[in-house]
C-alpha cells in the first residue's frame, strides 16, 4: 500500500513542479524577448510549457540525475592508483598523444 502511494506522491511532485517550471518560463520568456527582440511576442502557459519540454529534450535530456558525467565520475573514483594510470596511457595512445 505504501509503495503504491509513494509513486502517486512522486507523480503529483513531477506535476507540480512541470506547472511552476512552466509558469516561471512563460513569465521569463514575457519579461525578456519582448523588450529584446522586436518580432518576439508574449506566449502563455501552454506554449512556455511547450518550450520547457522542447529546450529539456533538445539540450538536457531526460536521463535524470548525473547523466553520463555522474556515471563515468564513480568509476574513476572506483578505480585503484594504477588502474587510472593505464586508462590515462591507452586514452593517450588512442588519441595519438605519444
Amino acid at each position: 500500500m505504501k509503495f503504491k502511494i509513494w509513486h502517486l506522491g512522486m507523480v503529483a511532485l513531477f506535476l507540480g513542479a512541470a506547472a511552476v517550471f512552466g509558469w516561471v518560463v512563460m513569465l521569463l520568456w514575457n519579461a525578456v524577448i519582448p523588450m529584446a527582440f522586436a518580432s518576439g511576442r508574449v506566449i502563455d502557459y501552454w506554449h512556455a510549457l511547450g518550450l520547457l519540454v522542447l529546450c529539456r529534450i533538445l539540450f538536457g535530456g531526460f536521463r535524470g540525475r548525473g547523466g553520463w558525467r555522474g556515471r563515468r565520475w564513480r568509476r574513476w573514483e572506483a578505480m585503484t592508483p594504477e588502474e587510472r594510470e593505464q586508462f590515462r596511457q591507452s586514452y593517450a595512445t588512442h588519441e595519438g598523444r605519444t
